[in-house]
């Protein structure tokens, strides 16, 4: 059972084969060719359609990105799909099929949408990437049945793929630029609003800021420094005081009499006495002042309105009244506008005034004092308080340079775009006008004929060869009966069947050769024309 069914599925062989193709030629070769004419037939009843396309090049920016930044969203697979989607739109579409008149058949029976839609299927973009796998250019194919027709919908499509581009890309810029001019006036009125609070700050608190804590720290050393010398200058003026006082009083206290030479005597000495301390008092204010100090001035004053006074007493001392020897007559009192005393008056109010001055000069310098130590009290408090405010005025006057570097960049960015100096698209090849159709594919349909005709040729005659009922072959006996074949007795033919056999095969051969060039001329013009 098993043998019968391998005998069964066995293929035959190459001679069983060309016997069958001998024997059934005429089965073969009518439907072969028929099946072959009638695959070619039918691919020139078919509509030819021609398909036009050009390469549109991804320029990059003429100026490079590190002198001018784009400010537009690199990703160029993104922005085309974006501009493909918009030129791919209903409304574009129509627009570009009422123009160019397209589809002047189909627009009796179709709708709109209809007409779209069959526009979208005969529209083709072909991404190209280059080694870095970015995007550096595409193809736009149009299929029309128009060759001219085709060629002029790709040119508009080419156009309107680089017009939307250029168009896009101006409006995200100056988008974008507008967006950083309004954040910069924002910005600007935020950092203008901290400065006056600083301003105001500065104005109620002047003197009391930290960064005027260590001028405060020497103004307040030169006020104590004053302070000290104006109380040693007190001091001075305070004991030249007393002295006048008494001096004043020794010469009210003399007589005009024999007690004048005395009292001369006496006052001489007294200067002699005050004029040594002031020469002393100078010797010390020089060793710690230049000579342009006021007090040392004022000493100088001092000691030569003294020396001009000793002058005096010793003039008087030395006139001939008082050399002549004195009469015994009563004393009198000294007289009260005699020089010396007025000069002592002179000094001694010239010396109330100073030590008023003195002591009105230490109580201003001293409230000085007290304010400016109220002032290094409250620095910490200053500082920290200066601190919040000058802290958001940092972060304003940050933000706004960080916002107007950018605005400025943006700009630039847009100029470029507006240039079209940025990154644009450029047709490098224009749109070619169609020799060929594109579809269908003649020459390939042509080969595919010759398959069917090969599938329509055996079919038949090996279905001739099964319904005939005869046995051409040992395989074909062993299968009918369980014998083994002892002898096989050849075909015995007339002379006039072998000439009939000649003739129908060089006719048929004739036949073959007919077809083979009908298939050659039909494979001839299907490549010429097709």
């Amino acid at each position: 059972m098993e043998e019968e069914l391998q005998e069964a599925n066995e293929l035959p062989s190459f001679a069983e084969i060309k016997g069958i193709v001998r024997r059934r030629r005429w089965q073969f070769l009518v439907p072969f060719f028929c099946g072959w004419a009638l695959v070619w037939g039918a691919s020139w009843l078919i509509h030819s359609t021609y398909r036009s396309g050009t390469l549109i090049l991804i320029e990059q920016p003429s100026v490079p990105e590190k002198y001018v930044v784009s400010n537009i969203d690199s990703d160029i697979q993104q922005q085309l799909d974006s501009i493909t989607q918009q030129i791919l739109s209903r409304t574009r579409l129509l627009r570009i099929i009422d123009k160019l008149g397209l589809y002047p058949q189909d627009r009796k029976r179709k709708n709109p949408d209809d007409l779209v839609e069959k526009m979208r299927k005969d529209i083709e973009i072909e991404l190209s990437h280059g080694d870095d796998k970015k995007l550096s250019a595409f193809n736009i194919y149009y299929a029309s049945r128009d060759p001219k027709m085709a060629q002029l919908a790709t040119a508009e499509l080419a156009n309107l793929f680089i017009t939307e581009n250029l168009e896009q890309r101006e409006r995200r810029s100056e988008s974008t630029t507008n967006f950083l001019e309004d954040q910069v006036d924002q910005a600007r009125a935020k950092l203008a609003e901290q400065e006056a609070r600083v301003r105001v700050f500065k104005d109620q608190h002047l003197g009391e800021l930290p960064t005027q804590m260590q001028s405060n720290l020497q103004i307040l050393a030169g006020l104590q420094n004053q302070v000290q010398a104006n109380q040693d200058s007190l001091n001075r003026a305070k004991q030249q005081n007393t002295y006048l006082e008494s001096l004043i009083n020794q010469y009210r206290s003399m007589d005009r009499g024999s007690k004048s030479a005395e009292g001369g005597q006496v006052g001489l000495a007294e200067v002699d006495k005050e004029l040594d301390q002031l020469k002393a008092q100078l010797a010390d204010l020089t060793s710690h002042y230049t000579d342009k100090h006021p007090d040392v001035r004022k000493t100088k004053e001092q000691i030569a309105r003294t020396e001009q006074m000793r002058a005096r007493i010793v003039a008087d001392m030395n006139s001939p009244a008082n050399n002549s020897k004195p009469e015994p007559v009563a004393p009198t009192p000294l007289d009260p506008k005699s020089a010396p005393l007025l000069e002592l008056e002179s000094q001694l109010k010239a010396n109330r005034l100073e030590i008023t001055n003195r002591e009105a000069e230490i109580k201003d310098e001293q409230n000085k004092i007290l304010q400016y130590q109220g002032r290094l009290n409250m620095a910490p408090v200053m500082e920290q308080q200066f601190a919040d405010i000058t802290r958001d005025y940092d972060q304003s006057k940050a933000n706004y340079e960080s916002l107007l570097k950018k605005k400025n960049e943006s700009e630039m960015s847009t100029d470029l775009e507006k240039t079209q100096q940025g990154e644009h698209f450029r047709m490098l090849d224009p749109p070619n006008l169609p020799v060929k159709p594109y579809k269908p594919n003649r020459l390939l349909l042509c080969g595919a004929g010759l398959a069917v005709g090969l599938v329509f040729g055996g079919g038949f005659a090996f279905g001739q060869e099964k319904l005939s009922g005869k046995i051409y072959s040992e395989r074909e006996i062993k299968r009918l009966v369980p014998f083994e074949v002892i002898a096989e007795i050849p075909p015995i033919e007339t002379l006039q069947e072998q000439s009939s056999h000649r003739r129908g095969a060089w006719l048929a051969g004739a036949t073959a050769v007919v077809i083979v060039g009908f298939i050659l001329l039909g494979s001839a013009i299907t490549y010429l024309y097709g």
